[in-house]
């Protein structure tokens, strides 16, 4: 008891310690700097990549190539808070503009090691941050009076958006093919129409060509394929996009067990569900719709029955994939079908199965 009071009392908890004055200051600025030095060589058009190996794995483990900041410094451990922060900076400059990550980084990085030289030079630290903000309205001040809004003239809006693309493709692995990927990266953008949810454009990864390859898509594609026996092409259509069970191969009552003393019994109870599979499908085609996408799966009697009744069937399109499509048909997503005139259906030109 003596010796506690002495000490004094616990402030921390076990484990926890605290710098403070020099030793403190000194430490934000050699980690923030030593961040900034690290991802300063894979900056513009001539930088150089970087080989990223996850640590303690053998050689035969998976390594990243890569110049661009944010991958580099998510995969990188980092104990340094000062280094944490420009690793935050980073991080939020890539959600809200999608590049400059590496950028944000270097500056921060440099600003900080001009100030450690004014710190050194015995000025108090209030003073150099009164300065930076200065610096900040008068840097902010030109460039708005460098702006431009060319938003009234498509023509000129394009060409600035291209100007945009190239100058951020320059420094990836794609500066070869800037000019194509920058065009379709601006035709994707335009065609939201002024949409913020960058979601809403779908890029699908092929093995195999070239890059020149590439290319936007008039419509949409869903990686699946029509069901069997349906038509391949259809137009004018009016889609139904549904997230629900449809299948009768076997009776779902969680929570409970079925005995039953005969077959004749389970064929009672197997021809129960075909007609609750039939009612549902009588109230499918009820809505008027000649193309039926489900999220999940689509067994063979319902698929029968959707092909009797002259409905195009596609099954298990994934759950983004179905978002992404009702907004661009402009469909509700239903799971009961009780109320056709309530559902909102998709409506496109064609659907039509392709090989990619």
């Amino acid at each position: 008891m003596h010796k506690a009071l002495l000490g004094g009392p616990e402030i921390f908890k076990e484990g926890a310690g605290e710098d403070r004055g020099e030793f403190a200051r000194l430490q934000a600025f050699i980690g923030a700097i030593a961040i900034g030095d690290m991802v300063k060589s894979t900056l513009g058009p001539k930088g150089m990549d970087k080989i990223l190996q996850p640590a303690g794995q053998g050689p035969g483990s998976n390594a990243t190539v890569t110049n661009d900041g944010a991958t580099i410094l998510k995969s990188v451990w980092i104990d340094n808070p000062a280094a944490r922060i420009l690793v935050d900076i980073s991080k939020t400059q890539d959600q809200e503009c999608g590049d400059g990550t590496t950028s944000v980084v270097v500056l921060a990085a440099e600003m900080l090691r001009n100030a450690q030289n004014l710190v050194e030079a015995k000025m108090h630290p209030q003073v150099i941050i009164r300065g930076y903000r200065m610096a900040l309205a008068a840097a902010r001040a030109k460039l708005e009076a460098l702006a431009m809004d060319n938003g009234s003239d498509p023509v000129k809006f394009r060409e600035d958006l291209l100007r945009i693309a190239r100058t951020t493709l320059s420094s990836k692995l794609l500066q070869h093919e800037k000019d194509h990927f920058a065009t379709l990266a601006v035709d994707a953008v335009l065609r939201l129409g002024g949409k913020p949810n960058l979601d809403y454009i779908q890029v699908l990864k092929k093995p195999g060509a070239s890059l020149k390859d590439s290319f936007l898509e008039e419509g949409f594609i869903l990686e699946k394929r029509i069901g069997v026996g349906h038509k391949k092409l259809l137009e004018d259509c009016k889609v139904l996009v549904a997230n629900c069970q449809m299948d009768t191969d076997k009776v779902k009552i969680y929570g409970a067990r079925v005995k039953v003393d005969s077959l004749e019994a389970v064929a009672e109870i197997e021809q129960a569900e075909k007609e609750k599979m039939k009612a549902k499908i009588e109230k499918i085609a009820a809505h008027k719709c000649n193309v039926f996408i489900n999220r999940q799966l689509i067994y063979n009697y319902p698929d029968q029955l959707l092909k009797e009744s002259g409905v195009m069937a596609i099954e298990h399109s994934d759950f983004d994939g179905s978002e992404r499509l009702a907004a661009v048909l402009g469909a509700d997503i239903v799971s009961t079908f009780d109320n056709p005139e309530l559902t909102t259906l998709g409506t496109c030109k064609k659907i039509e199965e392709i090989m990619i």
